[in-house]
């Protein structure tokens, strides 16, 4: 009796080809497709540098060179003395310090008041907690125009207006700042609290020496919004501080294009040295900012 035989393919030689194939165009879809993502987000970052480089650029020009058509990207010559002048021409010195002063109060105080009263609200029970954090968080939502009055009364009646004291009264308490880390505490494991009370220690020794000392990434983006908001603000300062020597940067350049709107150069150098402390805060601290954002500040 004759017997069929089939002949089976070698599965170990014939059938990776296909299965080569078949992943070769994935992975070409996926490279291709994290070039083109990369080259987006290349051409959105240099987009958006685009301004800031022009402007530094422009302080390094002379007056005819800023606004010449077509632009002249790079400088010829570099004028460096708009940097010296820049100080002789104006009261820079007292802008940054007063900016300074207010900036790093404010920081601190946001920080401390925001992370204290973000404990009492994501570690401690009391009746009507959710109800009072909601309340307190919602006034975020109320634009500060719509009680910008009776505030300045009140200040003014206090004695603190045309003070350093009134910008750091306004601004030492944050609504923000408080939802902030309570969103960041209540990832922290609550059975560290409560060993901790067990070994008797208090609340304030708990946030102190235990909550904190986990909290740096939410502590460092706090600290690195509160700055920036503090140091770019132009409203408050703008109402509140009317003696000169008590104005900040913000201020004090806007007099500046007043008194000198011809000088382009100069108004640019101005322009970089009041951005500058801010770029490299965020420069060092970006780190910290991305972590905390991500890893507590929008979480629901």
């Amino acid at each position: 009796m004759a017997t069929l035989t089939l002949d089976r393919p070698d599965r170990g030689a014939r059938g990776s080809a296909p299965l080569e194939l078949r992943r070769d165009p994935r992975r070409g879809r996926r490279i291709a497709g994290r070039v083109v993502l990369y080259a987006v987000l290349v051409l959105a970052a240099a987009a958006i540098m685009l301004p800031f480089f022009w402007m530094v650029v422009s302080s390094l020009k002379t007056n005819n060179q800023v606004f010449t058509v077509p632009i002249q990207w790079f400088p010829d010559p570099v004028v460096w003395s708009n940097y010296l002048d820049i100080w002789s021409k104006s009261d820079m010195t007292t802008w940054l310090r007063n900016t300074l002063i207010l900036a790093v109060t404010v920081t601190f105080l946001q920080v401390l008041t925001g992370s204290f009263a973000a404990y009492g609200f994501a570690k401690m029970r009391f009746p009507g907690r959710d109800t009072l954090f909601l309340v307190y968080v919602g006034t975020i939502a109320v634009p500060w125009q719509a009680y910008m009055i009776p505030q300045f009364i009140l200040l003014s009646r206090l004695g603190l207006s045309n003070t350093l004291w009134s910008i750091i009264a306004l601004q030492a308490f944050g609504a923000f700042g408080v939802f902030l880390m309570k969103q960041y505490y209540e990832s922290i494991p609550e059975e560290l609290s409560e060993a901790a009370r067990i070994d008797g220690l208090s609340e304030y020794s708990i946030w102190r020496r235990i909550v904190l000392p986990l909290s740096g990434p939410a502590l460092a983006t706090l600290t690195l919004l509160t700055f920036v908001n503090t140091w770019n603000d132009y409203l408050g300062p703008l109402i509140y501080l009317r003696d000169r020597d008590i104005w900040t940067i913000q201020i004090g350049l806007k007099s500046f294009v007043s008194q000198y709107n011809a000088e382009y150069a100069l108004i640019m150098t101005g322009s970089v040295l009041s951005v500058l402390p801010i770029a490299l805060i965020f420069l060092l601290g970006q780190r910290y900012f991305v972590e905390g954002i991500a890893t507590s500040g929008l979480k629901g």
